[in-house]
C-alpha cells in the first residue's frame, strides 16, 4: 500500500515588508493589485478576495498614499461604468514585491526544507 506524504506541500513564505510604524505591503495587498488589474476594477478585485467593497478602497488608498506616484487610477461609475488600473508605478511595484519574494524563497530553499523535514508526522492510518 502506498502511502501519501506526511506533509504534501512544500513551506512557503509570506513576506511583509514593512517601511515604517504603519506603512507595509505583504501578500494581500499585492494580490489586491494583481486582482485590480486582471479585473479592471477595484470592488471586483476585493469581492474576487471576499473583502468588502470599503475594505478594498481603503486598502487602494492606503497604497496610493504610501508611495510618491499613485499605483491605481480609477475612473467612477456611470452609463459607461467605472474601473480601475494599475499605473506604470503600481506594476512596478507590484514587480518589485514579487521579485523581493521570490528571491526571499529561493534564498531559504534550504532551512525551509529543513524545517519542513521537523515537522511532525502525521500517524500511519
Amino acid at each position: 500500500m502506498t502511502r501519501m506524504p506526511e506533509h504534501p506541500d512544500p513551506p512557503r513564505l509570506r513576506l511583509r515588508i514593512v517601511f515604517g510604524e504603519d506603512e507595509m505591503i505583504g501578500p494581500g495587498k499585492a494580490e489586491l493589485l494583481e486582482r485590480v488589474a486582471q479585473t479592471g476594477s477595484i470592488a471586483a478585485a476585493g469581492r474576487d478576495m471576499g473583502m468588502s467593497y470599503k475594505r478594498a478602497w481603503q486598502l487602494i488608498g492606503t497604497l496610493n498614499a504610501m508611495f510618491d506616484a499613485p499605483l491605481v487610477e480609477s475612473t467612477r461609475g456611470g452609463p459607461g461604468g467605472g474601473g480601475a488600473v494599475l499605473t506604470d508605478a503600481g506594476h512596478e511595484v507590484l514587480a518589485l514585491y514579487r521579485a523581493v519574494e521570490h528571491e526571499a524563497t529561493v534564498a531559504n530553499s534550504g532551512p525551509l526544507a529543513r524545517l519542513h523535514a521537523k515537522l511532525k508526522k502525521a500517524p500511519r492510518q
